[in-house]
């Protein structure tokens, strides 16, 4: 018959009785099995617990990560609004231009389609977790950026076109015969007049300024010389061409100190006074004519 138990002596030392224990087998079995239980749930959780501090070191990884992702998220959008900031200042200078020099304003998309002006882009680095997972505000960041770039192409041409128009006005004023080419006494103004030589009325398409013989001329704005020679009654005769339709004469000098084709500025010295031709006295017979008809001179006189 097969033993059911199995049995443990102590023996504590020489003089003391050996002690003997039946231990049942099934309980021997029962306690080898507990134990490996035990070691196999302790192999189990060690290596779960391994898992876990690796998982939570990506968890802080990823946290690490996220953080620094937020600040770079807080720097575009800070950089965004400051970008919205400066093209309000350009929008609002651009404007006060217009204004000035006369010209329409300039239409931005999201006038066309009702919508306002400079929205900030919102964000609160106080949240949670953020993250390129919120979908919301990327989206917001790019379709800002996308008009901030549409917005800046038309501020472009808007700035060309003011440039353009600008450098134009500047030609226009150096231009403009603002200035009298000679200093003396007028004596003889636009308009009708009785004539010195005839004695009837006929229009004098200039202004005479009577000055000594010798005086310089010089060109009352930009020009080129078209006509530098003998014409008739003005004796000896400078035309100048500015531009714009704009065309000056000076008649009776002494002498010429230009040459046909010459470029001309304002405040050189185109000639001499003198009485060459039908005059009565030495003076200058000063003509401005604008696309081909007389003008007052006095109209573009600034001095």
């Amino acid at each position: 018959m097969t033993r059911k138990t199995y049995t443990i002596m102590v023996v504590p030392d020489e003089t003391t009785k050996v002690r003997r224990y039946r231990v049942p087998k099934l309980f021997v079995r029962g306690i080898l099995f507990a134990s490996l239980i035990i070691v196999a749930g302790l192999a189990y959780l060690l290596t779960d617990y391994y898992h876990v501090r690796k998982m939570v070191s990506g968890f802080d990884r990823l946290r690490l990560e996220t953080r620094q992702q937020k600040k770079q998220l807080l720097t575009y959008v800070k950089t965004i609004n400051d970008i919205q900031t400066e093209m309000g200042r350009l929008r609002h200078f651009d404007t006060k231009l217009r204004v000035m020099a006369n010209l329409d304003s300039v239409v931005y998309p999201e006038q066309i389609m009702g919508v306002g002006g400079e929205n900030p882009v919102s964000f609160n680095p106080m949240e949670s977790e953020v993250s390129f997972q919120d979908q919301a505000l990327l989206k917001g960041m790019t379709n800002e950026l996308s008009r901030i770039r549409s917005d800046t192409d038309i501020q472009e041409r808007s700035f060309q076109e003011l440039v353009e128009y600008l450098q134009d006005q500047k030609s226009l004023l150096a231009s403009t015969p603002s200035i009298w080419p000679v200093r003396g006494w007028e004596t003889s103004g636009f308009g009708y007049r009785t004539s010195p030589f005839t004695g009837r009325r006929e229009m004098h398409k200039g202004v005479d300024v009577a000055t000594r013989t010798g005086t310089p001329i010089i060109a009352p704005a930009d020009g080129v010389v078209i006509f530098a020679g003998r014409e008739g009654g003005f004796g000896n005769l400078v035309v100048l061409d500015h531009g714009y339709g704009i065309v000056t004469r000076y008649g009776h000098c002494s002498k010429l100190k230009v040459k046909i084709g010459q470029k001309i500025k304002r405040g050189d010295v185109i000639g001499l006074v003198g009485t060459t031709g039908r005059s009565t006295g030495p003076h200058l017979h000063y003509e401005v004519a604008v696309n081909g008809v007389a003008v007052n001179p006095m109209r573009y006189i600034l001095n």
